[in-house]
């Protein structure tokens, strides 16, 4: 009888030490990545800007180029930025004198934004070299900029009846 008194305290024993330690426990660390993209730009493939009649007097012709969208999937650490610029071929007809790039302006208008950044319009008047069109600023993480310029050409007195065509160019860093 003496044995069974044994092996019953002992099978009570070794319940209480397992109910009494805590159950095994073991970590796992986790990460994620998220991988820097590039910064583009792209615009539409063409505009007609607008028409002005009897240029004997001159005039402006204002006209929308269309949208014009930035994306930044760089990732960009905060505070860093990019400019979007723009630069405009004279408006050439098919003879006689073209309108110069430097009577044609660019207004940026609203900018839609994506992200975290403050955009500022340049708007440019003279549009001979590349020139800032719009600034982004204190940037964090990725971000995109959408607007739809209004390209001001000023057409002087006496220019030919004509279809002038011209390359507007843009480009970021």
């Amino acid at each position: 009888m003496r044995t069974r008194v044994i092996l019953i305290a002992s099978s009570a024993c070794c319940l209480a030490l397992a109910t009494a330690l805590p159950a095994a426990a073991d970590s796992t660390s986790a990460t994620i990545t998220v991988t820097g993209g590039s910064l583009s730009i792209s615009t539409p493939a063409s505009a007609v800007i607008g028409t002005i009649e009897n240029s004997v007097g001159g005039g402006i012709i204002h006209g929308s180029l269309g949208e014009v969208v930035v994306s930044d999937a760089r990732g960009a650490a905060a505070g860093s930025g990019w400019v979007a610029s723009v630069i405009s071929s004279a408006f050439t007809p098919p003879a006689g004198p073209a309108i110069p790039a430097s009577d044609v302006g660019y207004t940026a208008g609203a900018i839609a934004k994506v992200g975290t950044a403050t955009y500022t319009a340049n708007n440019p008047t003279n549009l001979t070299a590349v020139t800032a069109a719009v600034t982004a600023s204190g940037i964090t993480g990725d971000n995109s900029a959408t607007w739809s310029p209004t390209i001001n050409v000023t057409v002087n007195g006496g220019m030919a009846a004509a279809t002038y065509s011209a390359t507007i160019t843009h480009s970021v860093a």
